[in-house]
């Protein structure tokens, strides 16, 4: 069979010799989490499975919905024999959730996190022209804390707003050679006052007498070339400068982007290791209401993108689908998506990158709220699920993420909390000291983005770069009089909207006030619409069906046009993309077909905002 998805996994750091691994792979179901006792690590499987799609996909080939407490992989490979005199290491893009693996016979790496990539070396335990026999066990036990975001991770059944689970490998796997002395993925810096990258390259192993030497390329040549010494520093930073004759800004419909090379050679001049990336120049600067991209006020005209797909469930089925959705977007008349209670692949990254496309960068939903629901979740007071949160993995997970991602232009933002809900207290809880936690680590490793603290209902750090709201009010009237009050200086109360109280039993309020920072409503619209329901089917969507077509239009352009005329609101995401599963208030199907008039969609959303006219 072809290999599925076997494009380069990491388009931002690129080396040319590599070897995917996906395919067809030896399976088995460990419902009992007793494998290793079973000896499953030392013998054969019972069933295939194709990586990277997860057995709960029709794509994988098993196909099982219900709960997968751990799951076992095996496969034999042949490592390239002219990879003699080279370092070996074996990446998974993404395991959901807890991995660990072995390669013949030897345990060579665990890692916790459904989201994240982790990398195994090797060494001493598979050589070049020799056999790997890979195993991995990943584990997801039932009702313990992690961020599963949209998955159904405590009901067996997908309902609401919660979906189908992902159990183990769903992102590419590969094999990778590199010499004993490497680089690491760098960080780029744009700085566009200064015309200029700064470039941060990490080094592996000891490089006593070597140097790091970087290439600026763009579509006419080589702009610049920056040489530095890698004695006595782990990261050597390079400038690279710009003439301002080949000065061009990324942005959304102009999304330049230069290629960068890297290479490290020894005290002879040698090239040991090269690899290949790019950069887009951009800058992302806050102006009272107005988020401003290389200084222009740019209203975000965003849509909740939740990265699903019928077959694949959190694997997109190709490459070509991963382009389509952006397409889509921008069919509908979005610039950019808010990419929701998931770190999407680094594949899509790269095409938002080259397209243009802006997106807010966030993680998976940690389950920080009140347990309302009957069954094993029920009962369970949210401040006594805060005592219980593995807050240490959270930071852990989310500063992965993080580092991964920090150099793609298209991403203009970080969150990396969703809906937590909880009233302010005199003293202060857990909810507090891991909101204010993240939004200090995120600002810490990242500097150049806003960080919202937390998206949607409590808000916990006063001074955070940007605040929001989710507001499903389905009525435009009422919709609007909701934010009137900012023009006074006095936010929407922050707290959910459809039909459930915004405060708790004590009127308490759930966020710190808003004090005059971009103002993001970050959730709305989810106008529930499926003409083509049938008897039986599970339906779900926001507030009442549109009786018509005509009315689902005067209703989205209400709303819509209620934000982009406020003069304090400096972007809106809609609900959402597509339809999921049984939550069908997308903009198209869930096979990606449309249910509206796309023209008059995008008409309604490319007239210039209040706070682009005012800028």
């Amino acid at each position: 069979m072809d290999i599925p998805r076997c494009e380069y996994p990491r388009p931002q750091f690129v080396r040319d010799g590599w070897l995917c691994l996906n395919g067809v792979w030896q399976f088995a179901i460990d419902q009992a989490d007793s494998g290793f006792e079973r000896g499953l690590l030392h013998r054969e499987l019972d069933r295939e499975i194709v990586v990277p799609f997860c057995p709960e996909s029709a794509l994988s080939g098993v196909d099982h919905t219900d709960f997968l407490h751990a799951v076992w992989y095996r496969r034999q490979v042949a490592i390239p024999g002219d990879w003699t005199g080279r370092k070996v290491l074996l990446h998974f893009q993404a395991v959901d959730y807890d991995a660990t693996v072995w390669v013949n016979g030897v345990e060579v790496g665990r890692h916790r996190g459904g989201f994240t990539p982790f990398t195994c070396d090797l060494a001493g335990v598979a050589l070049p022209g020799g056999p790997a026999t890979i195993v991995v066990r990943a584990r997801e036990p039932r009702g313990e804390p992690r961020p599963g975001g949209k998955q159904s991770n405590f009901r067996y059944d997908s309902r609401g707003a919660l979906y189908a689970r992902t159990t183990g490998i769903w992102q590419t796997v590969w094999l990778e050679p590199v010499p004993e002395t490497h680089l690491d993925r760098p960080r780029i810096t744009p700085d566009v006052a200064g015309r200029r990258f700064r470039v941060a390259v990490p080094i592996r192993g000891p490089h006593t007498g070597m140097s790091v030497r970087a290439a600026l390329e763009d579509g006419e040549g080589r702009v610049c070339l920056a040489e530095v010494a890698a004695d006595g520093d782990l990261t050597p930073v390079l400038d690279l400068a710009i003439a301002e004759d080949r000065t061009h800004l990324w942005g959304p419909g102009h999304p330049h982007l230069y290629g960068v090379s890297l290479e490290l050679r020894d005290a002879g001049g040698h090239v040991l290791d090269t690899v290949r990336s790019y950069a887009g120049l951009r800058s992302v600067t806050l102006d009272g209401p107005v988020v401003r991209i290389n200084g222009e006020a740019v209203f975000q005209r965003l849509v909740l993108d939740q990265g699903y797909y019928p077959d694949g469930l959190m694997t997109a089925p190709s490459e070509e689908a991963l382009v389509r959705d952006i397409q889509l977007s921008f069919a509908a008349g979005f610039n950019g998506a808010r990419l929701h209670q998931k770190v999407f692949e680094e594949r899509f990254l790269y095409h938002a990158d080259r397209l243009g496309y802006l997106v807010w960068g966030e993680f998976g939903d940690w389950g920080f709220r009140p347990r309302r629901a009957a069954g094993p979740e029920a009962g369970q007071d949210v401040r006594d699920g805060h005592r219980h949160q593995p807050a240490a993995s959270l930071i852990t997970q989310w500063m992965e993420a993080l580092h991964r991602d920090y150099s793609h232009p298209s991403i203009i933002g970080w969150c990396p909390l969703n809906e937590t809900a909880e009233p302010i207290e005199e003293g202060i809880t857990a909810l507090d000291d891991v909101t204010t936690g993240l939004y200090l680590a995120t600002k810490g490793l990242d500097a150049t983005r806003p960080v919202l603290d937390a998206s949607g209902y409590a808000h916990r750090v006063r001074d955070a770069d940007v605040y929001d709201c989710h507001d499903y009010e389905q009525d435009p009237v009422k919709f609007e009089a909701h934010h009137a009050d900012l023009v006074s200086g006095r936010a929407f109360m922050n707290g959910p909207t459809d039909g459930r109280p915004g405060r708790s039993a004590s009127d308490a309020p759930w966020s710190v006030p808003w004090s005059g920072q971009p103002f993001f409503v970050s959730e709305f619209g989810g106008i529930w619409w499926n003409p083509e329901l049938r008897p039986g089917e599970d339906s779900w969507g926001y507030g009442n069906r549109p009786g018509s077509l005509e009315e689902f239009h005067r209703r989205f352009e209400g709303l819509c046009t209620a934000l982009l005329r406020h003069p304090r609101v400096c972007g809106y995401c809609y609900t959402q993309l597509t339809d999921v599963f049984q939550e069908q208030n997308g903009l198209y199907r869930f096979d990606r077909t449309p249910k509206f008039e796309l023209e008059r969609l995008r008409r309604v959303q490319v007239r210039p905002a209040a706070v682009e006219l005012g800028s």
